[in-house]
This record gives C-alpha cells, sequence and structure tokens, in this order.
C-alpha cells in the first residue's frame, strides 16, 4: 500500500475524511494530499472515491478510498480494526458526511427526517464511538484485555488526535424547509460542546466546524437566495486554516456567520421577520 511519503509541511501525516466523494470533503482532501498528507476518504460511492485517487496520484500526499457506510457501525469498527493491526491510525480525523432534503411542513415525515438523522447525527456518532476509545485508550474495545492507555504512554500534555467535526449555521437557529437538517446539526453543535469539557486535558483536540452556505451538491437543493455563497474550494482553506488554530469553532464566512450570531439574541417576533425577509419567504 503507497503511503505518505514524509514530506508534508502540517502537523499530521494522515487523515481519515468521511464525505470526502464531493463537496466540502474532496476538496479538503485535495488540499491535504497537496501538502503531503496520506488521506483516507471515505464516503459510499466507490466511484467518486476512484476518481479523486486518480486525480491525486501525482500529489505530494496519498489519497486512499475507504468505501463505508458511516451508518454501520459494525464496518467502522472493523476499519479502525485494520488500522489497529496495520499501524496506520489517522492523526486527523474530519466528520464531514452527511446530506441534506429540505422539506416544508406539509411534506413532513418521520421517514424523511429519521433518513436524515441517521446521517447527519447518529452517523456522526457512529465514527466518534472508535475514534474516541481508541485517541483515549489506545486499545481496541473488542479485545479482552486492556493495554496500557495511551494517557499514560504519552503523558499528560501529550498529543493523541485531532477530531473535527462538521455541522453548519442551520444548528444555530431554525430555517425554512429545514427542520430535520437543523435539527441534526443542532444537535451535533451541542455534543461537541458538551465533548470540549470532557476532552479538556486529555490531549485529544476537538474542534467544531460551522460552514455558512458553500456551493455544493446539497445547496443546489436550496430553492431561496443563500447570502455570502462560497465556493468549495474557498471552503476547504478556512477548513484548514481553522484546523490550524487553537479556535474550538471554525466558522466561514466570518461577517456572515457572526450576523447570524446575533440573531440568535433576537426575541422570535423579530428572528421570523428578518429571516422571511431574507429567503424570501
Amino acid at each position: 500500500m503507497k503511503t505518505n511519503r514524509g514530506n508534508t509541511t502540517l502537523p499530521w501525516k494522515s487523515a481519515w475524511i468521511t464525505g470526502a466523494g464531493r463537496g466540502i470533503g474532496a476538496e479538503l482532501s485535495r488540499l491535504l494530499c497537496r501538502h503531503g498528507v496520506t488521506v483516507y476518504g471515505s464516503a459510499r460511492s466507490t466511484e467518486q472515491l476512484a476518481q479523486l485517487q486518480q486525480e491525486l496520484a501525482s500529489s505530494a500526499g496519498t489519497f486512499i478510498p475507504v468505501p463505508i457506510d458511516i451508518g454501520d457501525l459494525d464496518s467502522l469498527q472493523q476499519q479502525f480494526n485494520l488500522w489497529d493491526q496495520q499501524g496506520l491510525m489517522p492523526e486527523l480525523v474530519v466528520l464531514n458526511a452527511g446530506t441534506h432534503d429540505a422539506f416544508s411542513a406539509s411534506d413532513f415525515s418521520a421517514q424523511r427526517c429519521k433518513a436524515l438523522l441517521d446521517i447527519n447525527l447518529q452517523g456522526t456518532i457512529n465514527c466518534l464511538d472508535p475514534v474516541l476509545y481508541r485517541y483515549l485508550h489506545g486499545v481496541d474495545q473488542n479485545q479482552d484485555s486492556i493495554a496500557e492507555p495511551l494517557t499514560a504512554r504519552q503523558g499528560p500534555s501529550a498529543s493523541r488526535g485531532h477530531i473535527a467535526v462538521v455541522a453548519s449555521v442551520a444548528g444555530y437557529r431554525g430555517l425554512p424547509t429545514a427542520a430535520a437538517y437543523g435539527a441534526g446539526k443542532a444537535a451535533l453543535i451541542n455534543l461537541c460542546e458538551a465533548l470540549r469539557f470532557d476532552l479538556q486535558g486529555s490531549g485529544v483536540k476537538l474542534q467544531l466546524i460551522n460552514p455558512g452556505f458553500v456551493r455544493t451538491p446539497l445547496t443546489e437543493q436550496n430553492d431561496f437566495p443563500m447570502p455570502a455563497l462560497m465556493e468549495a474550494d474557498e471552503a476547504a482553506r478556512r477548513i484548514l486554516k481553522g484546523l490550524l488554530s487553537q479556535r474550538f469553532e471554525i466558522v466561514f464566512p466570518r461577517r456572515f456567520v457572526y450576523l447570524l450570531k446575533l440573531f440568535r439574541l433576537l426575541p422570535y417576533s423579530c428572528y421570523f421577520s428578518l429571516v422571511k425577509r431574507i429567503t424570501g419567504g
């Protein structure tokens, strides 16, 4: 297996990116590979991953397709067992996989909500399960004998891994046609905030990524104006810059996102009126 050539200028030699087949995930994979990182790219579409592998064949780093369904916890555990056995545990994990299904109240259904939440929320939780356990304990969860945990072997200040979870500004407050999508992203934000407390002092770096509107196949479903729409390659550059910082939350474009943060302070009467005007509702 061809792996990293050792000339990365970044702090990670290897990274695992979910949702790597298109959009932000694909662009971030390109960016990291060009900086010499070995990228394990996951998606359900083997065709998209194969195309990306071919495109990045001459990059400074290496792109290795890892087709996987993040809804299948057993498959995720098996993949981590394989990385354990091969000594290839990714140093950076970017949980970017997600989908969108825009629907209004007239088309609301439990089935559509569950389909979104199973991927956007539960899928991310499934990925966090083996990642957090190995970063914190340095051992397969299914082993009978527990090896010396990483916390003991590396010392209290050592870096044990870096996790970034992609949520969305849609998780700040409710937006039109995004009841299920926004609910899942709001849950991810809360999840990361809680884990941030638990991971302090552990050596595991956790960051939350809340993009504004980025031009991807998912945002093409939106039938309303998207202020400050950003291209996916620029979003990847903003993410990389944020990953290299010590900020907990990585947001972009900042001016637009900070405006949305202010919206969270508004009373409902003002908030509903403003969003309706902005989205043309």
